[in-house]
């Protein structure tokens, strides 16, 4: 069953696990469960889908209940009037803060069939601002170096370009952990051994808009899933750590510490 973290007669949002599509895709075909789905059935009642997650991307999902509210808050996505707000654990140390200004071309499976072949269409704006929020360094020499850097970033997109916080993270050559076409094998093998959780860690923990209907400012905070709370809370434990819950909290984001302990892979990767 589906987390509900907010419902009103128009509007429902619920935490998407990772690893489920929004709906049906043709690049998944062999897919047979979505978050469409599901909720629909968990309802009972039709809902309908107004922005999109990544299938490896958990964290907060809105869905219309009615074609109209569907079309208005479409248009509110489209015309950048909802705040998004992500969580990430990236490779290397970024910088305290930024705006990443990086347009992103269009990628052939966001083309129709019959143009992904040969159509060439220039690149679009994208910006995305950050925030590092902490860092970490493991024992590990998973490339050249004797031990291995990692970073916590807040991450929120001022346009929504497919993939765009992954491929900005890449460009700012700070890839994030598990992500299996922009990051690195190695590190994403590295974490998924030391912390058994094989995820990409990329959550949305929250969506703040006008609603369409009332006029109030609404906003919705989802928490960390579990695996990635687990991933933190065991890097939180490392010494000289900062006190990641406080952080979180002063983000608004919740946090569910997992039993901490330290990572288990001593592993040299080269």
């Amino acid at each position: 069953m589906l987390d509900i973290l907010y419902r009103d007669p128009e509007l429902i949002a619920i935490h998407k696990p990772s690893n489920l599509l929004v709906h049906r895709s043709e690049l998944d075909y062999h897919e047979t469960e979505f978050a469409l789905q599901q909720l629909r059935n968990q309802l009972g009642q039709h809902v309908y889908p107004v922005h999109r997650l990544d299938k490896a991307t958990s964290g907060a999902l809105l869905f219309a209940l009615n074609p109209e509210m569907a079309r208005r808050m479409g248009e509110a996505f489209a015309t950048r009037q909802v705040q998004k707000s992500y969580l990430a654990v990236v490779r290397g140390w970024p910088p305290a803060s930024g705006e990443i200004d990086h347009p992103l071309s269009i990628r052939a499976d966001e083309l129709p069939p019959e143009l992904a072949a040969g159509a060439s269409k220039a690149p679009q704006a994208a910006q995305t601002a950050f925030q590092t929020l902490a860092q970490f360094e493991l024992p590990w020499a998973v490339d050249k170096y004797p031990s291995s850097r990692y970073a916590l970033v807040a991450l929120q997109p001022h346009t929504g370009r497919k993939h765009q916080l992954r491929r900005h993270m890449k460009h700012l050559q700070h890839p994030m952990i598990g992500d299996s076409t922009y990051g690195k094998g190695r590190h994403n093998r590295a974490f998924a051994e030391a912390f058994e959780v094989d995820r990409l860690l990329l959550a949305c923990t929250g969506l703040a808009f006008t609603h369409p209907r009332s006029g109030q400012a609404l906003a919705i905070h989802c928490p960390l899933a579990a695996d990635f709370s687990h991933v933190l809370a065991q890097l939180a434990a490392l010494p000289l750590q900062p006190d990641l819950l406080s952080l979180l909290k002063q983000q608004g984001i919740g946090f569910l510490p997992a039993q901490a302990s330290a990572p288990r892979n001593q592993r040299i990767y080269v």
